[in-house]
């Protein structure tokens, strides 16, 4: 049976369709904020290819699903998320995001100054997919000036939490590799 085509040539003048049938700009702040929340989904999958089987792995695949959750809410009005019944990370997401990274940080050497992002790929990965939550989180914040809806400053918590989550993931993913996390090394200025 052949495949579908993926391509609808609906997007070729520069716009885009939300769930629910709304036209915007594919340069919208809408569009690249969950276009943000995409690129970190992606990341994600990068840092669990990286780590094979491991439960860590499936923990990031389970973040994807609901980061996927959250592009789909981004990508509607408040009212067609509801008609859709969307169901993006909330408080009991956050908490299990925070108990994650409690676990992790409990196994991990306490830190004792700055580090670059680096060491394993897997690692280094993860510091990307931090970066890009962070980003994502300051479009969702640009967002929220625009549209205060109640559910966006859950996701704006999570995304929050979540930026914190991957930076004791990367730390945890040098663990894993038997490496030491990459320590910043302050140059010395002449007469120092």
């Amino acid at each position: 049976m052949p495949q579908g085509r993926i391509y609808t040539k609906g997007g070729d003048a520069g716009d885009t369709s939300l769930l629910g049938g709304e036209r915007v700009r594919k340069d919208s702040l809408r569009t690249e904020t969950y276009g943000t929340i995409d690129e970190l989904g992606s990341w994600l999958g990068v840092v669990a290819a990286e780590l094979g089987g491991h439960e860590l792995a499936r923990e990031l695949n389970g973040i994807q699903g609901q980061l996927l959750e959250v592009g789909a809410r981004l990508a509607s009005t408040e009212l067609a998320a509801q008609a859709y019944g969307l169901n993006p990370p909330g408080e009991a997401q956050t908490a299990a995001l925070e108990v994650s990274m409690d676990r992790l940080l409990d196994r991990l050497p306490p830190q004792t100054g700055f580090i670059l992002p680096g060491g394993s790929r897997a690692a280094a990965s993860a510091h990307v997919a931090r970066t890009v939550c962070r980003r994502a989180e300051r479009r969702l914040i640009s967002l929220l000036a625009e549209v205060d809806e109640a559910d966006l400053r859950q996701i704006l918590v999570y995304i929050n939490r979540l930026s914190d989550y991957l930076y004791a993931v990367a730390r945890a993913c040098n663990q894993l590799s038997g490496l030491d996390d990459v320590p910043w090394q302050r140059e010395k200025a002449e007469g120092e």
